[in-house]
């Protein structure tokens, strides 16, 4: 098998392995008792921080009156918050409250609780095999400087 096609084989089980334990953490989001979208769109302004409307939209791969929508039900639960740019005042930035960044951080303990869990089942040489395939992984995707 050439080195090209060891990779390709590689990745395609890679993705299937994190499509799968995506699926299976995903549904400890569902004790938040917040929409996918939404989680996902407050996740990335907990850990991105502060954006407009239009880069948040673009990040979520949807148009900006979908994000507006979202936005606006997480004004509506007091887990974000619109501000008025200050470079651009027609523009609006959209920020995390420090309820909306309570909730995304208990959310994330519950997801790594449940992964730990079954990282538990495993002994310490295949947790070491973990660890070095993870900065692995990480080595590839870093960007290049």
């Amino acid at each position: 098998m050439t080195m090209q096609a060891q990779s390709e084989a590689l990745a395609d089980r890679l993705h299937s392995t994190a499509i799968h334990l995506l699926r299976l953490v995903r549904v400890q989001d569902a004790a938040s008792g917040i929409g996918p979208a939404r989680l996902s769109a407050l996740s990335v302004v907990v850990f991105g921080g502060p954006i407009s409307l239009n880069d948040l939209a673009r990040a979520e791969q949807v148009r900006p009156p979908t994000m507006s929508r979202i936005v606006d039900a997480l004004e509506k639960d007091g887990l974000a918050c619109r501000r008025v740019n200050e470079q651009d005042r027609r523009a609006v930035i959209i920020e995390a409250t420090a309820q909306g960044g309570k909730v995304l951080q208990q959310g994330r303990k519950r997801r790594v609780k449940f992964l730990a869990k079954h990282l538990s089942r495993l002994g310490r040489s295949e947790l070491l095999e973990i660890e070095r395939a993870l900065q692995s992984i990480q080595k590839a995707f870093r960007p290049k400087a």
